[in-house]
């Protein structure tokens, strides 16, 4: 399906530009994204995954579990940072 493609482009493009900013929050140790932004960020990216996968869209399921990790990297950094 050529959806799937051009989801799955786009999907990485999103997640190549989050790259920076969770080694940003490894490196200097502090929360760079706030709390309730990257939690809710994890749920609709964790659950627009679970939608594609039931679409049968198998390449965009997996770029979006990738960028919801992320996420969810970003998460847990703003609970285990602090400033």
């Amino acid at each position: 399906m050529w959806q799937d493609i051009v989801i799955m482009i786009a999907s990485i493009c999103s997640g190549v530009a989050l790259v920076p900013q969770v080694i940003t929050g490894f490196k200097k140790k502090k929360k760079t994204i706030n709390f309730s932004t990257s939690l809710i960020t994890v749920l609709v990216i964790y659950t627009m995954a679970f939608v594609l996968f039931t679409l049968g869209l198998y390449l965009s399921t997996i770029i979006n579990i990738i960028s919801g990790t992320l996420w969810l990297t970003l998460f847990i950094q703003s609970i285990i940072y602090k400033n």
